[in-house]
């Protein structure tokens, strides 16, 4: 009638009270009947007054184990989700997945370079700055050459594809540059070059923004590496992204909010998650 692993939930303030003065039958049919009788019999039977939950911490373990539940159970993916994916990994492919390694192509100052012994004395700013300006604008024309990739990007009038961009490119590029992320050294490794904290603090100056951005910045991408996130989920946050642009939202908002509902649909119970 009781259960092994009984647990009583009870409200911070006030505990359940009996309209019958304690003389409620407590049945396994009635049980529910009267929880504090229910609650009293279980105290007459050994449980422990510790093992009483609050509202609150009940809701939070019950939380807890949907989402380990949500995390065990496989994501089944329908027909159209699966062609999505494909899409979005194929444009991925061909125009975001090895941009990282083309960056040496926009004459990067020599201390960026992995093997590179460092210079007693800090290098002209100059040549960073240049470097940082021509890697920006690459990464943003790579992004836009990836949504021009995709059908049901190219479906929408061509006012709604630039408000869509606006909203969404700078993201699109922090979250495809986080698989470049390297958790130990805390840098950015792109093919033969090394992007540190510091070199971005040395440029701030120049730049206008400021060092806690940098801190900001990279702590996000820390915090999102961790989540350790294979290539499909990194593109579909890309696609979240695209089609959930806060205030560019274009005109069509049933379409973006439908799209984005497929895609988070699509998206491992972890992702969801974050």
């Amino acid at each position: 009638m009781l259960p092994k692993r009984s647990r009583r939930t009870v409200s911070k303030s006030i505990g359940p009270t009996c309209p019958f003065a304690g003389s409620c039958e407590v049945s396994k049919t009635q049980r529910r009947h009267c929880p504090a009788c229910r609650l009293q019999k279980c105290l007459d039977a050994g449980m422990r007054k510790d093992m009483i939950l609050s509202a609150e911490a009940l809701a939070l373990r019950r939380a807890k184990q949907a989402q380990r539940r949500a995390q065990q159970t496989p994501v089944q993916l329908s027909k159209e989700q699966e062609e999505l994916i494909r899409t979005l990994l194929g444009a991925h492919t061909r125009h975001m997945g090895t941009m990282f390694e083309q960056f040496v192509q926009f004459r990067p100052p020599a201390h960026l370079f992995i093997h590179h012994q460092p210079l007693p004395t800090l290098a002209p700013v100059l040549p960073l700055v240049t470097h940082f300006a021509d890697i920006n604008t690459f990464m943003v024309l790579q992004v836009i050459k990836f949504t021009k990739d995709l059908p049901i990007f190219r479906s929408l009038p061509i006012e709604d594809q630039i408000s869509l961009l606006k909203g969404a490119a700078v993201e699109i590029c922090h979250i495809v540059l986080n698989t470049t992320f390297c958790l130990q050294t805390q840098n950015f490794l792109c093919g033969p070059l090394r992007y540190t904290i510091e070199d971005g603090a040395r440029v701030s100056p120049t730049v206008g923004f400021q060092v806690e951005f940098l801190e900001l910045l990279f702590h996000f991408h820390g915090t999102l590496r961790k989540l350790q996130l294979q290539e499909p989920e990194y593109v579909l946050l890309a696609a979240m992204a695209l089609f959930s642009p806060g205030e560019h939202l274009p005109k069509p908002r049933a379409f973006c909010c439908t799209t984005s509902a497929q895609i988070l649909s699509s998206l491992s119970p972890s992702t969801q998650a974050f």
